[in-house]
């Protein structure tokens, strides 16, 4: 009698929704989430895949459809939640720009599930995952250039841009100087060069030929930076 007491002042908002609405909305998104995983697995390029981004978008898709469930039609609700979760902050940086994108699909796909708009979902994941994957398949908007950073240390006596453009001349089709640092106290100047090399042109021997000039200091080339998400 006195539990019946405490707790006749609570209602159960649950009945807005049936158990079955849980049940299609929770197992849909965790289905079509799952997809969208396997998606980015099999199309992921880069050396820095984690196992622990893709169960994020699965568990971001059902989160996120449980939310829509939650605040429902009711605007004082999802101003509330928003509140709530805008406490969140996520200091690990996105390594790949794509990789922003599959984070929204699976939150659409969540916003669409806990709104009970299932076809919708489907369709979308079917259609958005067919255009990744073709992407993907044909390799469209690559752009055949192969870009290297150059960078080099000489004395800081005098200017010795005229002397690395010279050499850089002979295996690059465009060379441009990105930065000039003063390092070691001021003893030595950092060059930064962004450059194309010819074709049939190794790194090893821009790095032969401008080891030249620096007398034994240390020349990097690197290359392949803007095909690897390292």
């Amino acid at each position: 009698m006195i539990a019946t007491d405490l707790f006749e002042g609570f209602d159960d908002l649950t009945g807005t929704f049936s158990a079955a609405d849980i049940a299609m909305a929770l197992s849909l998104s965790l289905v079509l989430c799952t997809a969208v995983g396997f998606l980015y697995r099999s199309t992921h390029r880069g050396v820095s895949y984690s196992q622990t981004f893709v169960q994020t978008l699965v568990l971001l898709g059902m989160i996120v459809s449980l939310v829509m469930l939650v605040v429902g039609s009711n605007i004082a609700r999802a101003f509330s939640l928003v509140g709530a979760l805008s406490i969140i902050r996520f200091r690990n940086a996105v390594k790949e720009t794509r990789d922003v994108g599959f984070i929204f699909l699976s939150m659409a796909i969540g916003m669409a599930t806990g709104t009970r708009f299932y076809t919708l979902a489907a369709i979308a994941t079917l259609v958005i995952g067919g255009a990744v994957y073709l992407m993907n398949r044909f390799d469209l908007f690559h752009l055949d250039v192969q870009s290297q950073i150059v960078k080099l240390q000489l004395p800081a006596d005098a200017d010795h841009s005229a002397e690395i453009d010279e050499v850089l001349a002979k295996m690059a089709t465009r060379s441009d100087l990105v930065s000039v640092e003063s390092v070691r106290g001021g003893a030595m100047s950092e060059y930064v060069y962004a450059v194309q090399l010819r074709r049939g042109a190794a790194a090893g021997e821009v790095v032969a030929a401008l080891q030249q000039l620096t007398a034994g200091q240390k020349v990097t080339v690197l290359t392949g930076y803007d095909r690897s998400d390292l």
